[in-house]
C-alpha cells in the first residue's frame, strides 16, 4: 500500500513537472489586428466605399425627409380651408411618406452593414493567412490578439505587427 501511494505521487509529480516543460516550450506572441487593419491600404479603400455609400443615403433621406416637411407645411396651412377629403388624402399621404421613410432607414442600414462585411471578410482572411505565414515562420504555436476588448489583459511576448505589416508590404 505504501510503495503503491509512493508510486503515484512519482507519477503526479513526473506529469505535472512534464506538462509544465511543454507549457514553457510553447511560443506565444501577440498582435493588435485591429490596429494593422487599419493600417492596410485596402481597408482604407473599403472605408472610403462605405463613406460614399453612406453619403448617398444620408442625401437620399435628407431629400425624403425635405419632402415631408414640405408637404406637412402645406397641410398645416391650407388644412382649415381645405375640405375634409382633401385634408384625408393629405393625411395618408403623410403617412405614407413616413412608412417610406422608416423602410428606407432600415434598408439602407442593412445595405450599409452587408457592404461592409462584404469588403471586409477578404482583408480579415488576407491579415489571418499573413499572421499565421508570419508566426509560423518565426516558430510560434500561439498569437494573441491585442487588440482593445480583445480580452487579453496583457501582451509582453513577442509583437508581430512590424514583421505582418512588412509581409503584408505596408510601410
Amino acid at each position: 500500500m505504501k510503495k503503491m501511494k509512493s508510486l503515484l505521487i512519482a507519477a503526479v509529480v513526473f506529469f505535472g513537472v512534464s506538462q509544465t516543460n511543454v507549457m514553457a516550450q510553447s511560443k506565444t506572441a501577440h498582435i493588435d489586428v485591429q490596429e494593422l487593419m487599419a493600417q492596410m491600404p485596402d481597408m482604407k479603400n473599403a472605408d472610403a466605399t462605405l463613406k460614399k455609400l453612406s453619403e448617398g443615403y444620408e442625401k437620399d433621406y435628407g431629400n425624403m425627409i425635405t419632402e415631408y416637411q414640405n408637404k406637412m407645411k402645406k397641410y398645416q396651412d391650407e388644412s382649415a380651408t381645405a375640405s375634409d377629403a382633401i385634408n384625408k388624402t393629405r393625411i395618408d399621404e403623410l403617412e405614407s411618406i413616413q412608412q417610406r421613410i422608416q423602410q428606407f432607414q432600415t434598408t439602407a442600414q442593412q445595405d450599409i452593414q452587408k457592404k461592409q462585411v462584404d469588403l471586409t471578410k477578404p482583408i480579415f482572411e488576407k491579415t489571418r493567412l499573413s499572421i499565421q505565414k508570419v508566426a509560423r515562420a518565426k516558430g510560434f504555436e500561439y498569437v494573441l490578439d491585442s487588440s482593445i476588448g480583445s480580452g487579453v489583459i496583457m501582451a509582453d511576448g513577442p509583437n508581430l505587427l512590424d514583421d505582418v505589416k512588412k509581409d503584408l508590404g505596408i510601410k
